[in-house]
């Protein structure tokens, strides 16, 4: 006659080592709902294994299998509450797409210190540490020559604006293309940090994975993300 082994109510713990290992496969796995059947199948025949060679004098304790079941659901729970948020994740991203590519043809203040003349007036912007009691802006051609400096008296603590209007101190009209600008700002006689913000026309939309990215004219690719101010 065939001899069965007993099974004590101790020798859960390999049961339970096994569920233990599957959810930590279940939590890094990106392959979805299958893995969280694998993990159901698996821990239903161990169970089944378990009470068949159970020790009928010395029975499983009824807490114990509670709390394994307990610890499958919860791994399975996850497992689709994951899936849902990673449903939700990529059509968010669709409708922010769809949303961003209307806003082609405006113009967005992004991190950089370059004007474009030539097409009239041109907004630039600053973000200062503190407020300043004194602001000034220098413009400066492809060679490094100071075109116009322009005083733009005491601005407050955050991001602001500035407009030029393509002359240069002599109140000609610079050549058409590309300049810098490098701001000094001061409060009482102390100076204030002065980041530099660069005015762009959005020419397009484009999705890199799950990131939205803006086409700026004359910059390129930014994050949406990166924009300051909506212009």
């Amino acid at each position: 006659m065939a001899t069965v082994n007993p099974v004590s109510p101790q020798d859960n713990s390999a049961l339970l080592a096994t569920l233990n290992g599957s959810s930590a496969t279940a939590t890094t796995s990106s392959s979805g709902p299958t893995s969280a059947q694998k993990i159901n199948d698996t821990f239903l025949k161990l169970l089944v294994a378990q009470m068949n060679n159970q020790d009928p004098l010395n029975p499983m304790d009824n807490a114990q299998v509670t709390t394994q079941m307990a610890q499958i659901s919860t791994v399975t729970g996850i497992n689709n509450l994951s899936t849902s948020i990673s449903q939700m994740l990529a059509q968010f991203s669709s409708l922010q797409a769809l949303q961003a590519a209307q806003l082609t043809g405006r113009s967005v203040l992004v991190s950089g210190n370059t004007l474009t003349a030539g097409a009239g007036a041109v907004t630039g912007g600053l973000q200062l540490g503190a407020a300043a009691d004194t602001v000034s802006v220098a413009i400066s051609g492809a060679d490094g020559q100071v075109v116009r400096t322009m005083n733009l008296g005491g601005m407050a603590q955050g991001l602001q604006t500035f407009t030029w209007d393509g002359l240069d101190d002599s109140g000609k009209a610079v050549a058409a293309g590309t300049y810098t600008f490098a701001p000094t700002a001061s409060a009482a006689g102390n100076a204030v940090t002065a980041a530099t913000l660069a005015s762009a026309r959005i020419a397009g939309v484009t999705m890199n994975g799950t990131d939205l990215q803006l086409n700026l004219a004359g910059i390129g690719p930014v994050a949406y993300s990166d924009v300051k101010q909506f212009l």
